[in-house]
């Protein structure tokens, strides 16, 4: 177990350390004591519940579900797992790059369906059909087969378009070209790994060898929102997570940004909030 700041990160490499992709069967009786307290994930993770129901807190979101229904959390989201009766989920867990050229090129709204936490299984076909090729998922995990990963690859797109098809994102195959849709990966991976440390789109565009201009006008086209936009909403919902899980105070939280300094840091929060970051922090509580 590893820490972002002062909140733990999990990871199944520890016990696993060349997997990108685990699986397991989860009851009341197995759920690790480590999930019990908030946490990130070193990956992406995806639950059907098959029965029972949980309680819990994604980011800011408190969330009660009963069975059958679908959660998902990404890497950055903090994660509380609070409350749990006569649960048995299947409980999938892989790597940021897992699906990358996958169903990340084909779903077009990758963080939307993520950020939803929950999704209700409400008609028993769509539950059949989630639960078969997650049975499959586990059944190929668990055996050796040639191609293993390759089929487990598939089943996993199949399983998370399915899912995708019952939120509430409409979610649609990608309608951007290859070039658009490259220009984009790398810029989410980029901000993803350096929005600590750098704030300004041209530093963006030198890293994927573009101008700011085609960067900014490629992210708007497929996005709907600017480059700098989506930099500083990175940013912002880090200062949000940080606030209302961690220990840090607002001074703490500007060095942690790199921030020149918290005033600067408390404007910035309530442009982008109508708030400042310690009414955030109080409301909150």
């Amino acid at each position: 177990m590893s820490t972002t700041s002062s909140i733990p990160v999990l990871s199944w490499k520890e016990c696993m350390p060349d997997a990108d992709f685990v699986i397991k069967i989860m009851d009341d009786k197995n759920i690790p004591s480590r999930m019990k307290v908030p946490h990130r994930n070193i990956g992406y993770k995806v639950a059907l519940l098959l029965e029972g129901t949980l309680s819990g807190n994604v980011d800011f979101r408190k969330y009660e579900v009963e069975a059958p229904a679908v959660l998902f959390s990404s890497p950055e989201q903090v994660d509380h797992l609070t409350g749990y009766k006569g649960i048995k989920m299947i409980h999938i867990a892989f790597s940021k790059d897992y699906l990358l050229n996958d169903v990340r090129t084909t779903l077009s709204c990758w963080e939307c369906m993520f950020s939803q936490i929950v999704i209700p299984v409400v008609n028993n076909k769509d539950f059949h059909e989630l639960k078969t090729y997650a049975s499959l998922i586990q059944q190929e995990f668990s055996e050796l087969r040639h191609q293993k990963d390759l089929v487990i690859r598939n089943l996993l797109n199949a399983f998370l378009i399915t899912a995708a098809r019952l939120g509430t994102c409409k979610t649609k195959l990608a309608i951007m070209n290859a070039s658009q849709n490259k220009i984009l990966q790398q810029f989410r991976t980029l901000v993803d790994d350096h929005y600590l440390s750098k704030t300004q789109v041209a530093e963006y565009a030198d890293m994927i060898y573009i101008t700011p201009g085609h960067l900014n006008d490629t992210i708007k086209m497929v996005t709907g929102k600017t480059a700098k936009q989506m930099i500083d909403e990175k940013r912002i919902t880090e200062a949000k997570r940080l606030l209302f899980w961690g220990e840090l105070n607002a001074k703490q939280i500007a060095a942690h940004l790199n921030f020149e300094d918290d005033a600067y840091f408390n404007r910035f929060f309530k442009k982008h909030t109508g708030q400042t970051p310690l009414l955030f922090q109080r409301n909150s509580l």
